[in-house]
């Protein structure tokens, strides 16, 4: 079992930033891929990043060269930077961990919306 739990969203205005944390606990060992995904109203969840155990990351094209995911395995935790936010970026911002047997692990979510 590994437990997530997200912080640091907000209301930002367009063009600023926030930085979304993801801590974790129990089995972290066993987590192959940490991910951030996000919804926003009457919409489907969205892949936003990823980071693997390796440390490879991905981004969706409406995160590439705004968005960095990364990890600080001494914190058992994963960043999402989010840079040049826009009103379309406005969602609720998931963490999600998959381990080894391809168990998805979910956090309760955190609200970033960017109005003026």
């Amino acid at each position: 079992q590994v437990q997530l739990v997200e912080s640091g969203g907000g209301l930002v205005q367009p063009g600023g930033s926030l930085r979304l944390s993801c801590a974790a606990s129990g089995s972290i060992f066993s987590v192959e891929h940490w991910n951030w995904y996000r919804q926003a109203p009457g919409k489907q969840r969205e892949l936003v990043a990823t980071i693997t155990r390796g440390g490879s990351t991905n981004y969706a094209d409406s995160a590439k060269g705004r968005f960095t995911i990364s990890r600080d395995n001494a914190k058992n935790t994963v960043y999402l930077q989010m840079n040049s936010l826009k009103p379309e970026d406005t969602a609720v911002y998931y963490c999600k961990a998959e381990d080894l047997d391809v168990r998805n692990y979910w956090g309760q979510g955190t609200q970033v919306t960017v109005s003026s």
